[in-house]
């Protein structure tokens, strides 16, 4: 009876020193936390956020819900989340643009992107292209063939972005940057409307997230021309890039990021970031993320802190050349 007492002593303590060497897990808060999305319900950033409250309940709070907050393009949710407190139960759920690219749009911004908030993880990417719908020719199936129509076309020629200040809105200046062309932007509260008036034949293109357009290429209603990335995207391989086409400078990617309040302990935002790469790259997530055009793509937090400020950097000259300014 001893020798298996001893034996079960050695096995216990053996166990032990064995757990000691593991991470600790986030420790769990009683409550529901909030995953904070700056956008209505049923876009991109909403989907991303709904998929994220399902895989985390349980590990840092007991469970998330939710928290739309939509208005002052997402900044009323960037707010919210700098004003929280720093314990990990509530979370922005955000594009990268409100980091990267508002630094430079507005003339006067009410946080600083690189110290008012903590940078945990992006969860996914997006691929922008430009699409053209019934008012342009059908013949017009690529880049310098809608460049032609648009130089004979001047009260037809503009785009469309899913709002002011956007990437698509600078991916777009690009464009005309680069083919000495004269394409009146129009802006819209989103992509959807923008793909209603497209479709509608009320504008001649759009530049907008590729998951936007799937369904309606299946459906022979929308043609994409050009896909602004380095490389052909995976949803739509015959497309060629703005490069192959002549326009290397049209290029940028997205990512949709989590953040949390600023003075949040860097040991919790690396479990959280664990914890999101794992909920983003389980099949069924992964399914329904790419369905809607987005790629799991994670970092740790520190990575993700440099990548931000390197996009920031990056978009300041191409904002700054394009004289595109908005007031806080």
């Amino acid at each position: 009876m001893k020798t298996m007492n001893r034996r079960r002593m050695l096995g216990l303590s053996a166990a032990a020193l064995t757990a000691s060497t593991l991470p600790a897990p986030a420790q769990l808060i009683r409550g529901v936390g909030r995953l904070v999305v700056g956008f209505p319900a049923g876009g991109p950033t909403d989907t991303l956020a709904r998929r994220l409250a399902e895989s985390l309940r349980g590990t840092v709070a007991e469970s998330f819900v939710v928290e739309n907050r939509p208005g002052a393009s997402a900044r009323i949710a960037i707010q919210a989340v700098i004003e929280a407190q720093p314990d990990g139960r509530t979370m922005l759920v955000s594009p990268d643009a409100m980091f990267t690219i508002y630094p430079s749009v507005y003339r006067r911004l009410a946080y600083n992107p690189a110290t008012d908030i903590t940078p945990v993880t992006p969860a996914t990417y997006v691929t922008f292209a430009m699409a053209v719908g019934p008012m342009v020719p059908a013949e017009v199936r690529d880049v310098a063939t809608f460049i032609a129509w648009a130089r004979a076309n001047p009260d037809k020629a503009a785009f469309g972005s899913p709002a002011a200040g956007s990437s698509p809105h600078f991916m777009g200046e690009l464009l005309i940057a680069s083919a000495g062309l004269q394409l009146r932007h129009v802006p819209y509260r989103g992509s959807t409307p923008a793909i209603q008036d497209l479709i509608g034949g009320h504008i001649a293109s759009t530049i907008t997230p590729i998951g936007d357009y799937l369904p309606h290429v299946a459906g022979g209603v929308l043609r994409v021309i050009a896909v602004a990335d380095r490389e052909r995207s995976a949803f739509l391989p015959s497309v060629a890039t703005f490069g192959e086409q002549g326009h290397a400078k049209v290029v940028a990617r997205d990512t949709f990021g989590c953040f949390l309040p600023r003075g949040t302990a860097p040991t919790l935002a690396a479990q959280i970031a664990g914890l999101i790469g794992e909920a983003v790259k389980a099949p069924a997530t992964r399914d329904t993320l790419r369905a809607v055009g987005q790629e799991p793509f994670t970092m740790s937090p520190p990575d993700y802190a440099a990548y931000l400020e390197q996009a920031r950097r990056n978009w300041e000259p191409i904002v700054k050349a394009s004289g595109f300014s908005l007031d806080e």
